[in-house]
Parts: C-alpha cells; structure tokens; sequence
C-alpha cells in the first residue's frame, strides 16, 4: 500500500516527492540525535525542534505535491516547487545549524550572525508563505477540475490552503513578540514532544492545528464530506475552534491544565 502511494505522489510531483523524502530523512536523522546527542537548547535536546520543522515540511510538500496534480497552469506548479526547495533549504538549514550549535533559531538576535541568520529565516519562510497562498490563489480561480471530484473536496483542498496560510501568518505574532509563550518566558515545563508550554500560554498550538488544517480538509472532502455547504460549515466549526485556541493562549492558560 506505502509502496503504491509513494510511487503516485513521485509521479505527480517529483520535485515536492524528493523534497518530502529528503526531510522525512532528516526527521529521522534528527531525532536519533536528539537522543545521542548531549546539546540542549532551552533545556530540552537540541535537535528537537528541527525534527519537528522536518516532519511539518515533510507533511505539507507531500499534500502539496498531491494536490497540486488538479491545477491546469503546472509551470505556476512547478516555479512553486523549485521556490519551495530554496526556501526549505535556508530554513531548515539554518534550523540545523542552530542546532548543531547549541543556539537558538527562532528569536535569537543574541549577536549580529545569530540576528542575521534569524531575519534570512523570516525572509525564507515569507517568501514560501505567499506563494503558498498564490497557489490557492489559483485553486480558488480554476472552475473546470476533474469530473469525479466532487465539490467538498474541492472546496476542501481551497479551504485547507487558506486555512495554512493564515496560520503560517499567524507566526507573524510570535515574531512580533520575540517568543511563543503567554504570561511567561519560553521554556520550562512542556507536553512531551511537542513541548508546547504546560505552564503558560502558547501560541504554537493554534499554529499547529492551523497549519494542518492543509490535511484535514481535503482528507474530509475526500472522504466524507461531498458538498460544498458540508465543507464550508466544518471550515467554519474549526475556525472557531481555533479562536478559542488563540483566546486560551493570550489570556496566559496551557492547553490542558
């Protein structure tokens, strides 16, 4: 079954299928040495985080190499996939790098390099957001898809981009405000894994459940939701689920507890 979908998602998009693989490689990579290695970075292992950012990059290249097969105008597909493999590269590069330096990636303007380094990340991943969103731009433009997909699934794929691009942008915030947590400092006690305060309020959660929401609606449009009324009122349901998300962390509460 893995071998059947692999070798479709390489034929309908290579560039995104090696991207996707690649990164899926380097989750792996980073994941053992979160184990192996002794760095540590705001009290946890080191290359915890970029295991993560390579497998959200692994996650939404491969939905995006598959869904990107609908769209007529493929030379917008294929200038989006070769943008996505340089800006993935100086993000995810310099994630690992941080690293494997023991620094910070994310708001570390500690020294000028470390300053530098952070803006060319800001650049990378603003240039992939709105292009991302170009794409969906394009899903949103095109009338005329294949005659078995039905309207939920559609509206699914349009939604699901959509709803990734604004929390993509939501990220903006964190920026803005020189880290993710509310109502105390970044670090101290997490969720396992995922890390995301357990203490104070953190607005990595409503970026994550934003961000997936690239595969939860197609997923529902495929699936189980075929028209586009069914599609529109869960986009609506979860867009209020994320409020409350958002609302929870500014006023300074965890997720759970």
């Amino acid at each position: 079954m893995w071998n059947k979908l692999f070798i479709q998602l390489k034929s309908r998009n290579k560039i995104l299928f090696y991207v996707g693989s690649i990164s899926l490689l380097g989750a792996l990579i980073c994941g053992l040495l979160s184990v192996w290695s002794p760095l540590e970075v705001g009290g946890i292992p080191a290359f915890i985080k970029p295991m993560k950012f390579y497998l959200a990059l692994t996650a939404a290249v491969y939905t995006m190499g598959w869904l990107m097969v609908y769209l007529q105008n493929q030379q917008a597909v294929k200038r989006y996939s070769w943008v996505v493999v340089v800006t993935m590269t100086v993000e995810l590069g310099i994630i690992t790098l941080q690293a494997a330096l023991g620094q910070a990636s994310h708001f570390n303007i500690s020294s000028w390099p470390n300053a530098l380094l952070y803006q060319l990340m800001g650049v990378a991943i603003l240039i992939y957001t709105f292009w991302t969103a170009y794409i969906g731009y394009l899903f949103f433009k095109q009338k005329n898809f294949p005659l078995w997909m039905t309207p939920g699934y559609i509206w699914g794929i349009r939604l699901g981009i959509l709803f990734f691009v604004t929390a993509a942008l939501q990220g903006g915030h964190m920026a803005m405000l020189m880290q993710h947590s509310i109502g105390g400092a970044d670090g101290g006690e997490g969720y396992p894994l995922l890390n995301w305060s357990s203490l104070h309020g953190d607005l990595r959660v409503v970026h994550f459940f934003g961000i997936h929401s690239l595969q939860l609606f197609p997923l529902l449009g495929y699936y189980l939701v075929p028209t586009k009324r069914s599609m529109v009122a869960i986009a609506l349901s979860w867009l209020f689920f994320l409020v409350l998300l958002y609302a929870q962390a500014m006023k300074g509460y965890p997720l759970i507890g």
